[in-house]
């Protein structure tokens, strides 16, 4: 098998190729992802086995509003496959990758079992959190064509969350409450400290829009 960087290069060749324009699960994401997962691992994870699962795990990406979204990472790990093979990985590596794709989703509701599974899981969703989580968010809001709050009550002091009509209401309903679900204790660490970048725009964003 080739060593790490070629496989890096290899790895971001595939996903050129075969991902669907989306700026917001883009090349540079899985750029950050991986980068997120160095950071959580340290040494201690398959380190092949976490780059390729970094890179692949949104081969298949649905749109936030599609009907099927809860399966994308299944089929993500599915075709993966044949890639992982043509990589030399071997049969258990690609068992293993395939865990991780397919757990890393918060709609597919699959428990990682691995390390690298609990990794790629706290460093993909690292990454919707802090100052590029913000900058998603409303990436996102744009290709569905959600308003980025209710005018109203931009808040929602006194109604109830709609993360499907609003765009500011899916910080409420999952985005903030990401920390606690993070499996790893670094990534909960760095999931901790993001949220606070994220408090505080919301607190110039009151003070802008004087709400």
């Amino acid at each position: 098998m080739a060593s790490l960087a070629d496989l890096r290069d290899e790895l971001r060749l595939i996903v050129q190729e075969q991902m669907a324009t989306d700026s917001a699960h883009d090349l540079a994401h899985l750029d950050r992802v991986w980068m997120n997962a160095r950071k959580i691992a340290g040494g201690s994870s398959d380190s092949k086995v976490l780059m390729a699962a970094s890179y692949l795990h949104d081969l298949v990406n649905l749109p936030k509003d599609d009907p099927n979204r809860n399966l994308a990472s299944r089929y993500s790990a599915k075709k993966a496959a044949p890639f992982l093979v043509s990589l030399g990985f071997a049969p258990e590596q690609i068992k293993a990758t395939q865990h991780a794709i397919s757990a890393h989703s918060f709609s597919a509701g699959i428990t990682p079992e691995t390390f690298e599974a609990e990794v790629l899981r706290d460093a993909d969703r690292l990454d919707s959190l802090g100052a590029i989580g913000i900058a998603r968010t409303f990436l996102v809001a744009g290709a569905i064509g959600l308003p980025l709050y209710d005018p109203a009550d931009p808040f929602a002091q006194n109604r109830i969350l709609d993360d499907g009509k609003f765009s500011l209401d899916h910080w409420q309903v999952k985005l903030l409450k990401l920390p606690d679900g993070m499996i790893t204790d670094k990534g909960q660490k760095l999931a901790k400290s993001r949220v606070k970048v994220m408090l505080r725009f919301l607190d110039d964003l009151s003070g802008e829009i004087g709400a």
